[in-house]
């Protein structure tokens, strides 16, 4: 396209701004009011947080951290469809199973999901069932897996989110026998005075830095005081500042900047908002690009599922929170912020390219039933591998998660679809590309922060 031509695009575009957002095509620009109930979180309270998201010393066995699964050389992912939970060697994609007595037991059941933009205040239900959310009717303040036992002084959903992946076997605690957290955690022990969390904060309370650390942040006159809240809370803090994402073209494009994205970017954007075309604001609105809400869209099941159906294979997604075999199949809507640099997607990590994931959106039952497996990134370990595809395998159990999708198919020409991967592309803040200062160079505990 000539400048000339490139121009009188932008110009044609541009001036249809005001109309579209006039007819409440596009959403407001997310901004700081959009963020930080309490307020922004003080500086040393965010420092805290992102050294003990790096530091092992939250696991079972001090062999795992938060960032093994979340880290941001990875998107705030792994880069796996599946992650390689607690006892794994090595980190993102040439993470393994590890060997022996200490490796893994199964894989991760679920997709690591990126953190971008979870410190925004829209956010009120986190993980890919919902099981965590902001509920005032509960004592805590949230709904959760330990009901009644979730402690108070939670900041946030997101500080709730981060009391569990210490609570799982899988993930961060370790197998029964291998260690007192991990005992714990099998019998159910979350809350208790020997439980996972109090064990944690005993850890914690052990190393003289934390003390001082958490002393001070906090207004703890006596050490004793130090809790996992705590801990939860100065993670959650780390994880809102360090990882808001709403500098994309998209947001400055919003914010007045009429030239921030291309001509093929803004007929994207026409694309993923408009009706009768790609529709995609049904589903994936508001300034994050997420209503927030559940549906089933025909997603592939791979991996050891969470022990749902006849094979305990499945995955029933919603209905295990809500009891409701209405819900079945149902995932949150993720939010499409920074979108391009979260690979693999869907709730089992299915499918590894943004292009693939768009294309199964455009027509979910055909996309399930011709499934190619090869997309999975999943680490090797043969035992494992005859598992992954159980559920893919078997016709009637693919049935039942097509008959569930809520998407009709949908018609996109090939210029209509490469001009939406290109808005997707917009949605990329580029401050998030390049996060190697978020890693630290040691932690407290003296474990080493690097496998």
């Amino acid at each position: 396209m000539s400048r000339i031509a490139n121009a009188f695009s932008f110009l044609i575009l541009s001036c249809a701004a005001p109309a579209l957002a006039g007819g409440n095509w596009l959403p407001d620009p997310p901004g700081d009011h959009d963020y930080y109930d309490n307020g922004v979180p003080d500086a040393e309270k965010v420092e805290l947080g992102r050294l003990l998201f790096f530091d092992k010393i939250l696991s079972g066995n001090l062999n795992i951290s938060c960032a093994t699964c979340h880290h941001p050389l990875a998107g705030t992912g792994d880069g796996l469809s599946l992650p390689v939970g607690e006892g794994g060697v090595g980190l993102g994609v040439t993470r393994n199973n590890g060997a022996g007595a200490s490796a893994v037991h199964e894989r991760v059941p679920r997709n690591a999901p990126p953190v971008f933009n979870l410190g925004a205040r829209q956010f009120r239900v986190l993980f890919h069932d919902g099981r965590v959310a902001v509920d005032p009717s509960q004592p805590s303040g949230f709904l959760s897996p330990a009901g009644d036992n979730l402690p108070y002084g939670l900041d946030n959903v997101l500080a709730a989110q981060a009391m569990f992946p210490v609570t799982s076997g899988a993930e961060m605690a370790g197998q029964p026998g291998e260690n007192p957290i991990a005992d714990a955690a099998a019998a159910g022990d979350l809350a208790g005075v020997d439980g996972v969390w109090a064990q944690l904060a005993e850890r914690l309370r052990g190393i003289d830095d934390y003390v001082d650390r958490f002393t001070s942040v906090f207004g703890l006159t006596n050490p004793e005081d130090i809790s996992y809240v705590h801990a939860a809370n100065a993670i959650a803090a780390f994880e809102a500042v360090a990882w808001r994402a709403d500098n994309s073209a998209f947001d400055r494009y919003l914010r007045g900047d009429v030239q921030a994205m291309s001509g093929r970017q803004l007929r994207g954007m026409r694309v993923f908002y408009r009706r009768n075309r790609g529709d995609c604001a049904s589903c994936h609105s508001g300034p994050f690009q997420t209503d927030h809400s559940f549906y089933a869209i025909g997603m592939p099941q791979i991996g050891p599922g969470k022990g749902d159906g006849a094979t305990g294979r499945e995955d029933f997604g919603r209905e295990r929170v809500t009891l409701n075999p209405a819900d079945r199949f149902k995932f949150r809507v993720p939010t499409l912020r920074n979108v391009e640099l979260t690979a693999p997607f869907g709730h089992s990590g299915a499918f590894d390219t943004l292009e693939a994931m768009v294309r199964h959106h455009l027509d979910t039952v055909g996309s399930l039933l011709s499934y190619d497996p090869s997309q999975a990134k999943l680490a090797p370990r043969a035992d494992l591998d005859v598992l992954d595809f159980e559920v893919m395998q078997d016709m009637q159990l693919r049935s039942d998660i097509a008959a569930a999708s809520e998407l009709a198919p949908r018609h996109l020409s090939n210029e209509d679809f490469e001009n939406l991967l290109d808005f997707l592309r917009a949605l990329t803040d580029r401050g998030s590309i390049d996060l190697r200062s978020d890693v630290p160079a040691s932690v407290p505990s003296g474990i080493p922060v690097a496998e």
